[in-house]
């Protein structure tokens, strides 16, 4: 009954298909303009990649600081070591391009050389005021180079602020206002008037410039991703249609899949704008993904209609078994690809929700759209003719199917010995993955902005915002001597961790101040002591009212202050390690009762997240795993066949993540997804397989040899087929400049062929060795629903 009802639905469908065609067309179209009227709600991401809920408490600490003090992430940085700058002409040039920058209303301050100023003591009143070191409007070489010799020996304070007096190297720090930041003005102005800017100025100087800063590297990254996902969809259209056309000789199926795939391509950019998310450097990979995952669709359904048309030569009937022949397994195999990037939508990574969700819906999209559009157009053309068959003969692929088949027949032994002598390799090899969530690593290394990051790591100790906020939990708390010395005293600590750069903070202003009351005598930066701070007290009153002043480094209450330093593009075992060193000192520096310290930024939400994304790898891949050895308990009704089939698709997961080991390739935010990817896919092979070798169980009676080999001839073909295409097609991704998306693509592609060759050797292989206990009728019991129907004459009677 389940049976007749399997093959009655999916006749009932075909029916529909066939004689609603130009109906079941107009709905595509109207659907596909609605879509694409879609697109210009398309947005980009212009935030970092947050993995993590907005309730963890880093996101919570960090909304906090946030709160305190604004961005962390806001400043752009010009700077440079050449030596000519301290030459009138090349001077006047560089403080013209500053001067030019402050213009710009994205702008909040600008501050370098050309425009330092110094705290002067007042008498009469008491108090500090601010005067310009260098006097800008008459600039002679003289007067540059004192300024020179100047600056790098009486101004500590804005030593590794402005410069680094061991590298003589200068920069001008560009503040962009808070509410432009993060959003998508910021794009704008980048790309529209800052670059052209720097650009003119490279032009019209000789001076060697470097330009880095959180939104330059973001946006310039964001817009390699826009740049990049024109390229994965032709790449990838390109490549599955040259294999495609490879294997069926046919210009006229290989266009018919192409269009299929193309409008496939447009859905996923009109369910992006529908759905509001964002284009990150996930989401970006989908439209590409669906041609990947189309073109194997496209494989089954041309093939199946192509092989009926050589047995009948009937097209309506070819067409009508297409649907109900084919339908039901492309439909499972699909469902079981959309499950394992649904699984992401259970983990509580905002990013990864939106990744499996459009990602899911796509899939199941794509399979919609390779049902109807495929047949309906066949339907008004003539059936093919003989050149258009001659593939399904082809002697070399027949050669490949009669290797497998040997193999399993009389190499049983050797199959089983390579496959537990790969799982022991691969075991030794998942020892040595490590976990990475370095926010640079997978920007392309070979840009201008990456190169520029480097040269900013070397001068300035890097990029990376980090930040420490102090909670002294009472007002004006952060101003007593005491707490400053606790901070200096952190300060030391902190000078000793490599990987970053010396702290700014309140601490720099109070002994700046002492400077400063001392006549700007350079060797009295240092901290006033009781006596001198009761001296100095109203001088330091003042600074409240100077521009900038205090509230750069405390909030307005003095109960919380910043301690703001950079940070090299660290591995998160090299942060943890860090952490490792500080967060004792800080506990030992600042008693817990008193202070409350939290160490925060950017850059260690990023870090923090990869762990994260780690946790939730593990659940996604075992809801994978559960929800697919679902479908097979649903599909085949038996738990022995449930262990047996997941063994050729876990087997490749083990193998990649060996390989990942060896190789050196971490587990991060991008190369996180292959195993639930590979999964899903892989599996469509086991369910080929086993829905073929049930069929030849019934037809030859439930003897096992007499099973196996017709189905592993016939199946070999279809799965050597889009197997190819698979590995082929997400091969594309490797043409990325981003690392992760290189090692995305190249991980995937390897572990699908892994999966062929799994399905292929290893499966029926067991089955053989296990008939007794696994593959009988008794185990093999009457499926929930008929995959592939028995015989085509009897069922249409």
């Amino acid at each position: 009954m389940q049976k007749v009802f399997s093959f009655g639905f999916w006749n009932f469908i075909a029916s529909r298909i066939l004689r609603n065609r130009i109906v079941i067309i107009l709905i595509l179209l109207g659907i596909t303009v609605f879509l694409a009227f879609q697109w210009q709600h398309m947005k980009f991401s212009y935030s970092e990649a947050n993995m993590l809920p907005d309730d963890a408490p880093i996101n919570q600490q960090y909304a906090e600081f946030e709160d305190k003090f604004g961005s962390d992430g806001n400043a752009i940085m010009l700077a440079t070591d050449d030596p000519d700058l301290f030459t009138p002409e090349s001077f006047k040039a560089w403080a013209e391009l500053a001067d030019t920058l402050a213009t710009f209303p994205e702008i909040e301050s600008v501050i370098g050389i050309h425009n330092l100023q110094k705290l002067q003591k007042r008498e009469d009143p008491k108090r500090f005021v601010m005067q310009p070191i260098l006097d800008s409007d008459t600039i002679t070489e003289e007067q540059i180079t004192a300024y020179k010799e100047s600056l790098f020996k009486d101004y500590p304070f804005y030593d590794g602020l402005i410069f680094n007096s061991e590298t003589k190297t200068v920069q001008t720090v560009a503040y962009m206002k808070d509410s432009i930041v993060n959003a998508e003005g910021r794009k704008t102005f980048i790309m529209d008037k800052f670059v052209p800017l720097i650009d003119s100025f490279k032009e019209k100087n000789s001076l060697e410039i470097h330009v880095s800063g959180m939104p330059y590297i973001r946006t310039l990254n964001s817009q390699n991703i826009v740049d990049e996902i024109q390229w994965f969809v032709l790449s990838a259209l390109l490549v599955t249609s040259f294999i495609f056309f490879f294997f069926f000789r046919s210009f006229r199926a290989t266009l018919i899949s192409m269009l299929t795939v193309i409008i496939g391509v447009m859905w996923a950019f009109g369910f992006l704008g529908l759905l509001g998310f964002e284009i990150t450097v996930l989401t970006a990979v989908i439209p590409p993904l669906i041609i990947i995952i189309g073109i194997p669709n496209c494989i089954f359904l041309i093939n199946k209609y192509q092989h009926e048309i050589k047995q009948h030569g009937n097209q309506a009937k070819s067409l009508q078994r297409v649907i109900t022949k084919i339908g039901n397994a492309t439909l499972m195999t699909n469902v079981t690809t959309a499950s394992g990037f649904a699984t992401f939508i259970f983990t509580q990574s905002e990013l990864l929700k939106e990744f499996g969700i459009l990602a899911s819906i796509n899939i199941i999209a794509i399979f919609i759209l390779s049902l109807l559009i495929i047949p309906i157009i066949y339907s008004y053309m003539p059936p093919p003719q003989d050149k258009h068959l001659r593939h399904l003969g082809k002697q070399w692929i027949e050669g490949f199917v009669e290797w497998i088949v040997k193999m399993v027949k009389h190499r049983r032994v050797s199959i089983y010995f390579t496959s537990v002598a790969v799982l022991v390799l691969s075991i030794i090899g998942i020892f040595n993955i490590k976990v990475s969530g370095s926010l640079l690593e997978d920007m392309p290394q070979s840009a201008e902005f990456f190169k520029d990051i480097k040269f900013f790591e070397k001068k300035f100790d890097g990029v990376l915002p980090l930040e420490i906020m102090i909670d002294t939990k009472r007002e004006k708390g952060v101003t007593k001597l005491s707490t400053l010395k606790k901070m200096d005293e952190l300060k030391s600590e902190i000078n000793e961790i490599e990987e970053l750069s010396p702290p700014v903070s309140v601490v720099n202003l109070a002994k700046y101040a002492k400077q400063a009351f001392y006549n700007n005598n350079p060797k009295y930066y240092q901290l006033p002591t009781s006596q001198e701070q009761t001296f100095m007290s109203p001088y330091i009153k003042s600074m409240d009212e100077l521009e900038g002043g205090l509230s750069s480094f405390i909030d307005s209450t003095g109960q919380y202050a910043r301690m703001t330093m950079f940070m090299k593009d660290v591995t998160t075992e090299e942060i943890t390690k860090i952490e490792q060193k500080l967060l004792p000192e800080i506990k030992k520096i600042f008693p817990k009762e008193r202070y409350e310290v939290t160490l925060t930024g950017k850059a260690l939400v990023y870090q923090k997240g990869t762990y994260y994304l780690v946790d939730n790898l593990i659940i996604s891949l075992s809801l994978a795993i559960l929800l697919i050895a679902l479908f097979m308990a649903w599909m085949f009704r038996s738990f022995r066949m449930i262990l047996i089939s997941l063994i050729p698709n876990l087997l490749p997961l083990i193998m990649t993540a060996g390989m990942m080991g060896f190789i050196g390739i971490p587990i991060k935010p991008s190369t996180i997804l292959v195993f639930s990817i590979a999964f899903g896919i892989s599996v469509d092979d086991t369910i080929h397989f086993l829905a073929k070798y049930r069929q030849e169980l019934k037809a030859h009676h439930w003897k096992i040899k007499q099973s196996v080999y017709p189905a592993l001839r016939e199946t070999t073909v279809s799965m050597f087929y889009t197997s190819i295409v698979l590995f082929f097609g997400f091969s594309v991704f490797m043409i990325s400049s981003f690392g992760g998306t290189v090692a995305l693509g190249g991980l995937v592609s390897a572990t699908l062929l892994f999966a062929m060759l799994a399905n292929l050797l290893l499966l029926p292989s067991l089955l053989l060795s296990l008939e007794r206990s696994i593959a009988n009728k008794k185990t093999m019991k009457k499926p929930q629903i008929q995959i592939i129907d028995t015989d085509d004459d009897e069922e249409e009677k």
